[in-house]
């Protein structure tokens, strides 16, 4: 029997992308949509609607509809508190609007937790009961598997990892929390950090030499202060990990986003830093993995996520 149908939807800042998902595969893609070009959340929600309508049109199989937002999101009304990169979007009952434009049934997510969906249901931590899925990118977002469901807290909320502290006297996060992950491993973070190290041996560079895919390649030629700010950012990684890990015990860390093309560089010492502060029923075959899925993973997570929640397989 075919795997049913459903539409799946990267709901990004700049950026909305669509597609036909099944199973695995993305069998369809449409045009994307850019926010700025719809003012008002009915504007855009209308156009996010009349995509979907044309797919339901070309494969009225499609069962169910999965969106994926950069924010809060009150996931059993499928209301989005607040999308901070995108104006006007504060308590907008998205699910039931799109719901009532497109006859479809549809889930919404925070995106971080559909990414963590994707990995979880189709690609690396599949058959997994225990997981933690991060994103690395111009911040840090997470996803937690336990037991063989998503944990999504007493608001729907958890899975922050990028808010969780690596030291208490550290630099202030988005709430001013002290110590944040994110404000040491976001891709501007890292740049500027490695950019300093670079200065400070003497070297001049430009900010924008200091990528993590430049840095990534200068310590593939050789470059030791490159290959100290890798080891430096599996350090702070592990920190919070490690941290996790003890709170947790998952079976498989699961890293995707741009820093996860690092490879080995990444990997290796995140590996050795994070085993050095566990103890052996915590590391004891622990995986720790490079994403499967990389633009896709919001498309694919979000689909899964329609198709799961209506039991439609």
């Amino acid at each position: 029997m075919d795997k049913p149908k459903s539409i799946g939807i990267d709901f990004g800042g700049t950026s909305i992308k669509f597609g036909v998902v099944q199973g695995r595969a993305i069998i369809a893609t449409g045009e994307r949509i850019d926010p700025k070009d719809y003012p008002k959340p009915d504007q855009l929600i209308s156009a996010i609607a009349g995509r979907v309508k044309k797919f339901k049109e070309d494969h009225p199989e499609i069962v169910a509809v999965g969106v994926g937002v950069p924010g809060f999101v009150d996931f059993p009304t499928g209301t989005i508190h607040n999308l901070t990169n995108v104006v006007g979007w504060r308590n907008i009952a998205l699910k039931k609007e799109l719901e009532a434009l497109t006859d479809l049934p549809t889930a919404i997510e925070n995106d971080a937790n559909a990414m963590a969906i994707a990995e979880w249901q189709l690609g690396a931590a599949k058959g997994c009961d225990h997981a933690i899925c991060l994103t690395l990118g111009t911040g840090v977002g997470g996803g937690i598997i336990s037991n063989g469901a998503m944990v999504r807290g007493a608001q729907f909320a958890a899975g922050e990892l990028g808010q969780t502290s690596i030291d208490y006297n550290g630099r202030k996060g988005n709430y001013k929390n002290p110590g944040a992950l994110e404000a040491y491993l976001g891709n501007n973070e890292f740049a500027a950090d490695t950019l300093k190290d670079y200065r400070e041996a003497g070297i001049e560079k430009d900010i924008t030499d200091c990528s993590p895919q430049h840095i990534a390649q200068a310590a593939e030629n050789g470059c030791n202060i490159a290959l100290k700010a890798w080891d430096g950012f599996a350090e702070k990684l592990a920190a919070s990990l490690a941290t996790t890990c003890w709170l947790l015990n998952p079976e498989i860390i699961v890293i995707g986003g741009g820093v996860a093309q690092a490879g080995n560089l990444l990997f290796k010492p995140l590996i050795k830093h994070l085993h050095g502060q566990l103890g052996e029923p915590f590391k004891n075959h622990l995986r720790v993995l490079p994403a499967d899925f990389k633009n896709d993973a919001g498309i694919l997570g979000t689909a899964a996520l329609a198709i799961v929640e209506y039991h439609a397989e």
